[in-house]
């Protein structure tokens, strides 16, 4: 009896595990798929997933999108993120900061962490600026290509870093190969000034800023960046740097529930 019981718990530990599998596919796809298609994409027998999406379609999880059977995220997800945040103080204080540096720099402000081995912008105000900088909301990105990737990840050793991030995450978005070694060594700069600022590898015409904010043990568990065109983000670097460092230490210590990379 006891192997029995055994075998039908991991059974469903293996569905639970890839009904996530399916909802993590669909937020980073950002687009209604049908469930053939998502079995393929995730290496899954699609008789377990037509089983797992039909389950999640009956609970809310999952909502038809279109007359052609295509599926995504449904309003249920909503309602669950909306409880959570009415439970999780910290968010909202990260709100109104975000909204205090954005007043204060006219620059898109930004609340970033790490979402598995990708980063992800998980708050956002923008600027005031009359042309649009910003990135999507929880849409996950290489930690290579950004400037808070370097902080997130300062913590770790070079061989954890190297282990953690896919190999394919160091080529950019021009196809060229970052150097590992000079990634990382970025990431010690990073890590000892608690800054660091670049000219965005996804958007040429911007200028990246991103500071650490730490846990209760003084680690990185995410970051406070600003988004600024290229030239008034040299011209204004020291300032900006000042805005958001002051931001981050208002929150310091204060990311209960929020965990390092690392244990």
């Amino acid at each position: 009896m006891d192997a029995i019981s055994d075998e039908g718990i991991a059974r469903r530990t293996r569905g639970l595990d890839r009904a996530f599998e399916i909802l993590d596919f669909l937020r980073m796809k950002r687009e209604p798929t049908k469930p053939n298609e998502i079995a393929a994409r995730i290496g899954a027998p699609r008789s377990s997933v037509y089983e797992l999406v039909n389950l999640l379609l009956r609970n809310g999880i999952l909502e038809y999108a279109d007359g052609e059977g295509r599926v995504y995220l449904g309003r249920k997800l909503y309602f669950l993120g909306a409880a959570y945040e009415d439970h999780f103080d910290f968010m909202r204080e990260c709100d109104k900061v975000l909204a205090r540096i954005a007043e204060e720099t006219r620059e898109t402000a930004q609340f970033c962490m790490l979402d598995g081995n990708k980063y992800t912008v998980v708050r956002m105000k923008e600027g005031v600026r009359p042309f649009r900088i910003s990135s999507d909301v929880g849409r996950a990105v290489p930690i290579p290509w950004t400037a808070s990737g370097r902080l997130l990840l300062s913590d770790m050793t070079d061989e954890a870093i190297l282990d953690f991030i896919p190999p394919e995450d160091f080529r950019l978005p021009n196809g060229e190969m970052l150097d590992t070694q000079h990634f990382i060594a970025q990431v010690r700069q990073a890590g000892a000034l608690g800054e660091f600022t670049f000219n965005s590898i996804v958007a040429s015409f911007t200028h990246c800023f991103a500071v650490p904010v730490k846990d209760e043990n003084d680690r990185c568990v995410a970051t406070l960046c600003l988004v600024s065109p290229r030239e008034d983000g040299i011209l204004n670097r020291e300032r900006y740097l000042q805005c958001l460092k002051a931001a981050a230490m208002s929150l310091h210590g204060k990311a209960i529930g929020i965990r390092a990379v690392i244990p």
